[in-house]
């Protein structure tokens, strides 16, 4: 699987932005500190991602970016193909000469698995990722320490 470290942080700060956007745009330099991501990176991603639509740009004193969409419209695969990130597991990338120009026997196995990674990522929203990063800020396990970790049914966490 081909997915570099673009994607990624293409993800990851489109998720940091819809987390933290809140009446006033997001400066670049702020997603650069809570994700440790090259502030220049996020200068190029978010460049190609305002160029596809999915952030816009307030310039000036007090300016930096917000989510363009609604949450739920945005798919993990659109953030990921707007920085010109390819999906691919296949090693020949489709065109079906992995074996000195032919079909390798393991071929059908990687062009199922890229369907169903694009299936997936297709069906993913920003809103999603959103949710689920909130519930986990939301139930936090607590351990105390010298205590027998235990499940109670109406708590979630360690006591």
């Amino acid at each position: 699987m081909k997915l570099t470290t673009k994607g990624r942080f293409a993800v990851t700060a489109m998720l940091d932005l819809a987390l933290n956007e809140k009446d006033k745009p997001i400066k670049l330099s702020e997603i650069s500190k809570r994700q440790s991501i090259s502030l220049s990176y996020l200068e190029q991603l978010f460049g190609k991602l305002r160029k596809q639509g999915l952030v816009k740009s307030v310039r000036g004193p007090g300016g930096g970016y917000f989510i363009a969409k609604e949450h739920n419209t945005i798919s993990i695969k659109n953030i990921i193909s707007s920085v010109d990130e390819q999906i691919d597991a296949t090693q020949c990338g489709g065109t079906e000469n992995c074996n000195e120009g032919h079909q390798c026997i393991t071929h059908n196995l990687w062009t199922t698995l890229n369907a169903k990674i694009l299936n997936y990522l297709n069906t993913t929203t920003l809103d999603e990722l959103v949710k689920t990063q909130k519930n986990k800020v939301e139930k936090k396990p607590i351990a105390l320490p010298g205590k027998k970790n235990k499940v109670d049914s109406n708590r979630v966490g360690f006591f």
